[in-house]
């Protein structure tokens, strides 16, 4: 994976109005992915899928997940904080983030002329402890 920043945080010049507008005035979801497709006590299996030219709308993150993406491809994802990164995914990147308590805000959208589908693994917490459930 290879990561561009193209604006930095704090500058919203370059944004869009109808980003803007959406990152203010709309619902943001903490769904990660686009499909649900396994759940358990343990963990959330996420399914993502973007056509070239598609997009998920800005979503908050403030859980550990892990992501595959199988199919590689071109990528733009705007950040709550006014940063504008490009992302360019080979088939096989993954990547583990810990973003428990943090709660960052950002969008997604494909801008390849391919689809791009990533598998995102969500940690959820325990009742007890707040310790990671792992299963044998």
């Amino acid at each position: 994976m290879q990561c561009v920043e193209l604006n930095p945080v704090g500058n919203f010049d370059p944004w869009e109005q109808d980003k803007i507008d959406e990152l203010l005035h709309q619902e943001i979801t903490q769904s990660l992915g686009g499909k649900l497709i396994f759940e358990n006590e343990s963990v959330k299996l996420w399914d993502l899928y973007l056509d070239p030219g598609e997009r998920i709308p800005f979503r908050h993150l403030n859980t550990n997940y892990s992501w595959v993406c199988t199919t590689g491809g071109l990528a733009l994802t705007r950040h709550g904080n006014g940063k504008i990164n490009m992302i360019k995914l080979d088939p096989g990147d993954t990547e583990y983030c810990e973003l428990k308590g943090k709660n960052l805000t950002n969008d997604l959208e494909n801008i390849g002329e391919d689809p791009i589908i990533i598998n995102i693994l969500e940690y959820k917490e325990s009742q007890v402890g707040k310790q990671l459930l792992f299963s044998d």
